[in-house]
């Protein structure tokens, strides 16, 4: 049995689109896709670039490639034990796990993206730091008003906040030897600035016709698995708000009893986190085949 990991903003392109729309379960998808957001694949493919990251474009596109990824899969690959979802990831991991439909998790994931925007009323941005201790960087982020969004280990975490605070805490954590690398997005998600977001969202998915998943879903902010509707709207809600604990999410992983993990989304982040975390755990991403014939064969293996 096999996990599945579906990543969050910064690493979509239009290369992976242009792969899975290669298959027609892939293709409906993105057909959804162009409902929800008015824009086509072609389009994306046009360009500008910069439009893959324009949060209403990007949250909705992330969950259609993790969405196009697993229909092109499902039939073709071992069963699912577990499903962990990073940031707005955990949105599309709850579409794959049945609980939500295609569309309604591409319509969820732009009613998501309009909340943030709206609830981020100064410039922020988000910066993943590499090399601080948690002590440290929780002392940073008091010192300077930024928070902790994403713990992702011991000395790995993304910091958000408003962009004059994120622009001083930035030389500060550098100067204690913190290797920083600017993300392209534009909100500061997962923190007590978005509380508003939070709250609308938790409304509109009481309302949505949502299911049980079928199968686990690891919570993002704790690491727990979700098995019920109740607890999957509240967690999936809080995460707007709370800081993501990618770290346990990974713990939860490893107990999953699954062995081999496969994430479906472009980049190779999360897989590469779970191997350096747990090295027996094998675990690839779809980013790193040429074809999903290849992702097949390694399944298969």
């Amino acid at each position: 049995m096999i996990g599945l990991l579906c990543p969050g903003q910064g690493a979509q392109d239009i290369v992976i689109v242009e792969r899975l729309c290669s298959d027609e379960r892939g293709q409906a998808v993105f057909a959804l896709f162009r409902q929800v957001t008015g824009v086509s694949a072609d389009e994306l493919a046009r360009g500008p670039r910069e439009r893959l990251f324009d949060n209403a474009i990007a949250q909705p596109l992330v969950c259609a490639i993790a969405l196009a990824a697993h229909a092109a899969l499902e039939a073709r690959m071992p069963s699912v034990r577990v499903i962990a979802g990073y940031s707005i990831g955990e949105l599309a991991a709850y579409g794959c796990a049945g609980a939500l439909s295609p569309f309604d998790t591409l319509h969820l994931a732009r009613i998501r993206a309009e909340f943030m925007e709206a609830a981020s009323k100064s410039p922020a941005g988000m910066v993943a730091v590499r090399g601080l201790r948690r002590q440290d960087a929780l002392i940073l982020c008091r010192d300077y008003d930024v928070h902790i969004a994403i713990r992702n280990g011991v000395d790995r975490f993304v910091i958000a906040g408003n962009r004059e605070n994120i622009d001083s805490f930035v030389p500060a954590a550098a100067a204690r030897g913190a290797a920083i690398t600017p993300l392209p997005v534009r909100i500061p998600s997962h923190t007590p600035l978005l509380a508003k977001a939070a709250e609308q969202f938790h409304e509109v998915l009481s309302a949505a016709s949502f299911k049980e998943p079928a199968v686990p879903v690891i919570a993002g902010i704790d690491g727990s698995p979700v098995l019920s509707k109740e607890r999957a709207i509240a967690t999936l809600s809080r995460q707007i708000c709370e800081t993501v604990d990618w770290e346990a999410c990974m713990t939860g992983l490893a107990e999953s009893g699954a062995s081999t993990f496969l994430e479906i989304g472009a980049g190779r982040d999360l897989s590469r986190m779970l191997r350096d975390t747990h090295p027996r755990m094998a675990a690839r991403s779809i980013d790193e085949f040429h074809s999903l014939a290849g992702v097949i064969a390694w399944l298969a293996r």
